[in-house]
């Protein structure tokens, strides 16, 4: 169990680093994979599924991931041309109703999904799914976010090094 848990450390970690240097929404695709397989080892590991469960888990999942997402897009898109400085009444109240049938629609979905997942995995593991994707999403930040930091501190001592350079 350790070694794998060493083995998705250092995969995030090197995963983290390629990401960073990508425009947000624009990532590689072979990240994006590496980033999807990294979640199935972290989330299987968490949960403790076996080879049987993870089989018939994991295509259930990944159905209701693709459609939560869909939803999730979808307000996206219909936030996209909103300046929120300069932000409207009418277009705030769109927001808020369009947000509340979001929330509907993920709440559906969740019922429908646990539901399927239930018949695949105890409640138990169901209950730690949740907590298991916060944790994982809270891991790839964290190491993208050190890793922008370490790149930040590298063009700021070669800036530094140049402007000794001029200087000297």
């Amino acid at each position: 169990m350790k070694t794998i848990l060493l083995w998705a450390w250092v995969m995030v970690a090197s995963v983290a680093s390629w990401a960073q240097d990508e425009p947000q929404g624009m990532q590689d695709p072979k990240v994006q994979e590496r980033i999807k397989a990294l979640r199935v080892a972290y989330i299987t590991e968490k949960l403790g599924l076996s080879a049987e469960q993870a089989e018939k888990f994991w295509p259930v999942y990944r159905e209701y991931a693709d459609k939560r997402n869909a939803i999730r897009d979808e307000f996206r898109l219909a936030a996209k041309g909103i300046d929120p400085k300069n932000i409207t009444n009418e277009e705030q109240q769109r927001l808020l109703e369009l947000n509340h049938k979001m929330k509907q629609q993920e709440l559906d979905l969740e019922k429908d999904y646990s539901t399927r997942l239930i018949r695949v995995i105890s409640a138990q593991q169901l209950m730690n799914l949740g907590k298991a994707e916060r944790d994982f999403n809270i891991l790839i930040r964290e190491q993208i976010q050190q890793r922008r930091m370490q790149q930040e501190r590298r063009e700021n001592l070669r800036e530094n090094q140049r402007l000794r350079q001029r200087n000297n």
